[in-house]
């Protein structure tokens, strides 16, 4: 089933890209890419994926396979297992802002951001370094690709999952 959701949606990319007709959404720019395979698998295990395909504006902040496999062992695999939905929905939620926000958006510094999941923040900061997003464990990621520009908002890939938890995101 996976597959051929992948398949078609790569081959709706492919179409989408050729023919220039419309840009591809932001869960079919993920479905074409592998780099995004657990992200994408998350985010239809959580029923997501018709809402992130929406009018949007969305910015997400999308991590690469390899920020999955270094969750702790058994993690990835909790998390989808279907008694999980909520939880797995929390996390994806985090990863996830209702505005289209591009990398020249962000102020310089280090600022609260709002995400979907709105019990949480985020702390996204800019610097000469450039754009890193601290969660509520208190580690941070980097922002590694910026400003994949999709239909219904722009995707910024990051290196690790951010995760909501008690401590506050701006040092």
């Amino acid at each position: 089933m996976k597959s051929i959701f992948k398949i078609a949606a790569m081959a709706a990319t492919a179409v989408t890209l050729a023919t220039g007709a419309k840009a591809a959404n932001i869960v079919e720019i993920a479905a074409g890419d592998e780099r995004f395979s657990t992200l994408v698998a998350a985010v239809q295990a959580a029923g997501l994926a018709e809402t992130l395909s929406g009018e949007g504006p969305f910015t997400v902040y999308a991590p690469v396979n390899d920020a999955f496999a270094a969750l702790p062992e058994g993690t990835v695999e909790t998390l989808l297992k279907p008694e999980n939905k909520d939880q797995l929905t929390n996390v994806l939620l985090y990863h996830v802002d209702d505005r289209k926000l591009t990398a020249g958006q962000i102020p310089g510094g280090s600022n609260y951001f709002k995400p979907v999941l709105a019990s949480e923040r985020l702390c996204i900061t800019k610097d000469a370094g450039g754009v890193s997003i601290a969660d509520g464990t208190g580690e941070s990621a980097n922002v590694v690709i910026a400003d994949i520009k999709a239909s219904n908002g722009v995707i910024h890939v990051v290196d690790k999952v951010l995760l909501p938890g008690t401590r506050p995101a701006c040092h």
